[in-house]
């Protein structure tokens, strides 16, 4: 089972190392860039981001470890079931084939069939950031919303999510660190201090910041 997820990550790397390459190089041809110098840099770029990413992946499994409650990992947890049904002989095909029906079906009703999917294996402390990000587009597409104004939006929400990503590599670097008779993280950890209703409050302020940046672009500033 192993081997096969390894053999698996190995092809969908190559192919979305291809896909990305192929659209680099053809950037570069447009703007008249040379094609060695271009090459070099893909090289360079391929074996810093390899060193990164294992870097990253071993930290955050010191950190927490994959599956935990602070690193739930579903895409990992997903992938770990479907190859164990398969090569175990247990995986529920009575399921796979009625979740092709049900995908088949909406898309017949006219409706984009991946978020839904997404939604279903998500954990709900995913998708619901997912489904309030939606309803704010929704909001805006009735308001008449400008195409300039909605890229806006999702550029600054692709912020959000890259930030988000740099500070969980943070909280992970925080976490192994050795503090008293615990880490870094437990000592500044503020969840105790907030509790849920700060988390919320928090929350509401990213979905304002959100709908003042798409103001501020809207108005021209």
């Amino acid at each position: 089972m192993t081997s096969a997820i390894c053999i698996g990550t190995i092809i969908c790397i190559v192919s979305a190392m291809a896909g990305d390459m192929s659209q680099d190089l053809k950037t570069g041809y447009i703007v008249g860039a040379t094609p060695v110098r271009q090459q070099y840099g893909e090289v360079i770029g391929s074996i810093a981001a390899a060193i990164a990413i294992g870097g990253i992946m071993y930290l955050l499994n010191s950190a927490w470890g994959y599956g935990s409650t602070q690193l739930p990992a579903p895409q990992a947890t997903l992938m770990k079931l479907v190859v164990e049904g398969v090569m175990g002989g247990t995986l529920p095909w009575a399921l796979v084939f009625a979740g092709i029906g049900v995908a088949i079906v909406i898309e017949v009703l006219g409706l984009p069939i991946l978020p839904v999917a997404i939604g279903l294996y998500l954990p709900i402390h995913l998708s619901a950031p997912i489904f309030a990000g939606g309803m704010v587009r929704w909001f805006l597409e009735k308001r008449k919303a400008s195409k300039d104004t909605l890229e806006h939006g999702t550029l600054f929400s692709s912020g959000l999510i890259a930030g988000e990503g740099l500070v969980g590599i943070l909280l992970a670097v925080f976490a192994v660190i050795p503090m008293g008779s615990g880490s870094l993280g437990e000592a500044i950890n503020m969840g105790g201090l907030l509790g849920n209703t700060g988390g919320v409050i928090f929350f509401i302020l990213i979905i304002a910041s959100l709908f003042f940046a798409v103001r501020t672009k809207k108005s021209g500033k």
